[in-house]
């Protein structure tokens, strides 16, 4: 199979069928054998309804449904283990991304040999102030943090090498961040492409403000399990070395001060607040160290991640 196009969603029953068709004439048009994965995240309007419809006509459609949300990255990760194209491409629901960029997609990973191919969003038709400003903010940043020179890391209009997304896993609120997931992984081919962007014709957006500060967070989740995931050691003991080193240089400074210099000053030693911060910091390296240990037990014994809660799937095998 050439392609899986892989489309989260939630409430978007109103955009489907013709999102479907879209997807169906561009690939035939294209000569591209494929198949659509929606994957339902909870909605409560019909939007299952509307899969089970277009699966009775189109074999090459296949769904998921979860019997509750669980955010657009579990989405994703349920997604990616199902695909079995060699291409896979993400998009969302609310036909606000243009499936007419299949073929320059497409041809990006097969031909140009890329292993994930972001699409840039270069003229938005979004509220400038809710959206695009903040996502200007968190695009510069992640760029300045990753290394990846990506001017829309959030964009929903994606393709991979199948094999990327066999091994990478996208959990919590991640979805913005998977190229940073993938250069992690191994894979450094990373490049975009201009795509266009339309306006929303059905329904309203399901993402909030707080979804910056949430990005903002799991940025710094990525980096830190990117760097110290298989080693937390590496990160907790160097930490817990300095501050115990610290704590016992101070100790024996004020013992060696209480035995061998010997004034009424110093017979006040609890006193001191230098005795509470040695105190302090002797305490702190040893909690430091015990984590590293604990963090490198469960980095070795952790099982799966996610767990959803799957209700029914369509065309897929169980």
């Amino acid at each position: 199979m050439n392609i899986s196009v892989v489309i989260p969603l939630l409430n978007e029953s109103e955009s489907l069928p013709e999102l479907h068709d879209w997807i169906k004439r561009v690939c035939n048009q294209h000569a591209l054998s494929y198949e659509i994965i929606f994957i339902d995240d909870g909605s409560n309007d019909g939007s299952w309804e509307t899969i089970t419809t277009l699966k009775a006509s189109d074999a090459n459609v296949k769904g998921i449904k979860f019997r509750r949300n669980y955010g657009k990255s579990a989405a994703l990760n349920v997604g990616f283990a199902a695909a079995s194209g060699d291409v896979v491409i993400t998009m969302d629901a609310d036909l606000q991304d243009s499936p007419d960029e299949i073929l320059g997609l497409y041809k990006k990973i097969t031909e140009e040999k890329f292993d994930l191919v972001s699409g840039w969003k270069k003229k938005r038709y979004d509220n400038a102030l809710t959206k695009n400003i903040p996502s200007k903010l968190f695009n510069f940043a992640t760029q300045s943090m990753s290394g990846i020179k990506l001017h829309d890391f959030n964009c929903g209009l994606k393709a991979y090498r199948s094999d990327v997304v066999k091994n990478i896993e996208v959990y919590g609120e991640m979805h913005r961040y998977i190229p940073v997931i993938a250069k992690w992984a191994g894979f450094r081919k990373i490049g975009e492409q201009v795509v266009e962007h339309r306006a929303r014709k059905y329904g309203t957006t399901k993402f909030g403000l707080e979804r910056f500060v949430n990005g903002f967070l799991d940025l710094l989740t990525i980096f830190f399990m990117g760097k110290f995931g298989k080693r937390p050691m590496h990160f907790f003991g160097v930490m817990g070395t300095l501050s115990f080193l610290i704590g016992f240089v101070a100790t024996v400074f004020l013992i060696w001060e209480k035995v061998f210099n010997y004034t009424a000053h110093s017979r006040n030693l609890v006193e001191k607040p230098s005795f509470y911060i040695a105190l302090t910091l002797l305490v702190i390296g040893v909690i430091l160290f015990i984590a590293g240990f604990l963090g490198e037990l469960i980095s070795r014994n952790g099982g799966e991640r996610n767990a959803y809660n799957i209700s029914q799937r369509l065309g897929l095998d169980a």
